[in-house]
């Protein structure tokens, strides 16, 4: 069987990541990537129903759900993309803006979120549509069996490039791997040269080496998630000893100057030991950070607010001693207040700070106070109470 779409390859990318890409460049970019899109759509469309017809339907639907996904993130940048280019009206801010972009992280919301960046999509997209069509046993309907070893011999190339980003301890069976593709590409072309039929040998070889594409451009983007997860984690490591330390100083100082006192734990980052490298064991321990970092809030929160409410209650006491300096000097009112303000403030002096006590003693200052208000009115600066009659 023929897809009648044709075969969409990629657009090399121009540029770097945080460099300014000259507006021809992009615009040839965009033209060329735009036709990518729409042709990979297509493309997707005739694969999506061949694989529902076929007998292995239930086997290929992940791989036609991933393509799918990762077709949708790349169109959607683009479309980002079209919005910032604006028909050509950038600048030097626009154009690095673009080329973050296409550069940055990608996130498919496939292959667990994994983030790659647009041209790292647009081949894993090509990756995964040739290996559907092979296990498909479909034929692209613009590639006659000399383009299709054209193809594969760049896809062998690519795959090269890749290899050289593998860990020393995988880049053995990488290169082995490699070596066994340009060889098969390699023997192909030479045997179609000498006019052999080759036909049901390169479809077998399509698959492999569009696994293995796949494979290094999934664990190349894998890693630097890895590294980043790594680096956060450290960061919020440290963030989180500091705070730490900063928590437990203000624990201490809370328990010496008021009674009661929270009695919260105050966790110490450092017990949770080294930050790991190991994918399971670094999302349980930033899962332990993100714990460790709600338990010093809530530490931070409680301890601050038995301060808080100290200074309060000895704001208020003041507050309220000010306003009853505008009382009439009724015999027996001054002394009352003064006995329980002098009260209040020996509270305050004697740490740890009783807060019942001092809660008790400031509203009683306030009751008397508002009790004495209301039965003496204030004192007119002029001499006139300020609620009495002219």
């Amino acid at each position: 069987m023929t897809v009648r779409t044709p075969t969409a390859v990629a657009p090399a990318p121009p540029g770097r990541i945080g460099s300014s890409i000259p507006a021809k460049d992009l615009l040839a970019y965009l033209d060329v990537l735009g036709t990518w899109r729409d042709r990979r759509s297509a493309e997707l469309d005739e694969l999506d129903q061949a694989a529902l017809n076929s007998p292995e339907a239930d086997a290929l639907s992940a791989d036609v759900v991933l393509s799918m996904a990762v077709w949708k993130a790349v169109s959607d940048r683009y479309e980002l993309i079209l919005v910032t280019w604006d028909s050509g009206r950038v600048g030097p801010t626009e154009t690095e803006r673009i080329s973050t972009l296409i550069w940055g992280g990608l996130d498919t919301g496939a292959t667990g979120s994994l983030a790659v960046s647009l041209p790292e999509a647009c081949t894993l997209s090509d990756a995964l549509a040739a290996s559907l069509r092979a296990r498909l046993a479909l034929e692209p309907g613009d590639a006659d069996l000399a383009a299709r070893l054209r193809q594969l011999r760049a896809q062998v190339e690519r795959i090269g490039d890749l290899v050289t980003r593998e860990p020393a301890n995988a880049r053995n069976a990488a290169i082995a791997a490699h070596h066994d593709l340009d060889r098969r590409v390699t023997d192909l072309t030479e045997r179609a040269k000498r006019g052999a039929d080759v036909g049901g040998l390169i479809g077998p070889l399509e698959i492999d080496a569009a696994r293995n594409e796949r494979d290094l451009i999934v664990g190349s983007a894998t890693r630097r998630e890895r590294a980043a997860d790594v680096a956060r984690a450290r960061s919020v490591r440290n963030e989180l000893e500091a705070q730490g330390q900063a928590v437990r100083a203000l624990a201490d100082r809370c328990v010496a100057g008021v009674t009661p006192a929270p009695r919260l734990g105050v966790p110490d980052v450092t017990a949770l030991g080294p930050v790991p490298n190991t994918p399971a064991e670094l999302e349980k321990y930033l899962t332990r950070l993100d714990a460790v970092r709600r338990a010093l809030g809530q530490a931070q929160s409680a301890y601050g607010a038995a301060l808080a409410r100290r200074d309060e209650l000895a704001g208020r006491l003041d507050a309220y001693q000010v306003k009853a300096g505008s009382l009439a000097r009724t015999a027996g009112t001054t002394e009352d207040l003064a006995e329980l303000y002098r009260r209040g403030r020996e509270v305050l002096k004697d740490e740890p700070v009783n807060l019942v006590r001092l809660g008790a003693l400031v509203a009683a200052y306030q009751t008397y106070l508002d009790t004495s208000l209301a039965a003496d009115p204030p004192v007119h600066p002029a001499g006139r109470a300020t609620g009495g009659t002219t």
